[in-house]
């Protein structure tokens, strides 16, 4: 049965705004997707906001446990997108790599061990000025023009 993560985790981010699938950040260490998938579709969201795409864009990452490539990526701009959420979804899927081992290795979530998530436990995960929130960084998205 496949396990679903989303943009959140509600408690740890955006309050009852954000839709989620369950799981928590506290107590996992960074490849395991509960945290690390939310890190990878925080950034990709947030890739997507700061290029001007969308006002406004939910990244769904679903993943099945032992299973390295995510079952679905689904994004979902609210009717804010400038370009259609596919094409968003093609930029992203081609900027953005997925599998929880590779995401760990590309937002660098193993150095500091984990002293460097303690800081997560007061004002959250998300949206934070501090090199160690590497997920906050935003990626150049290539979107088709048409």
């Amino acid at each position: 049965m496949p396990l679903c993560w989303r943009f959140s985790v509600i408690i740890d981010t955006y309050g009852g705004w954000g839709a989620h699938g369950g799981g928590a950040f506290s107590g996992k260490d960074p490849t395991k997707v509960d945290r690390s998938g939310a890190y990878i579709a925080r950034q990709a969201a947030k890739s997507v906001v700061a290029a001007g795409l969308a006002r406004r864009c939910l990244v769904q990452v679903s993943y099945s446990i032992g299973v390295a490539e995510p079952l679905s990526v689904f994004v979902d701009t609210y009717g804010t997108g400038k370009v259609a959420d596919k094409d968003i979804l093609a930029a992203i899927k081609k900027a953005f790599d997925f599998r929880p081992g590779m995401i760990a290795k590309n937002l660098d979530l193993m150095r500091g061990g984990n002293k460097r998530f303690q800081k997560t436990a007061a004002y959250g995960h998300f949206g934070r000025d501090d090199p160690d929130f590497t997920w906050e960084t935003v990626k150049k998205l290539e979107v088709p023009t048409a």
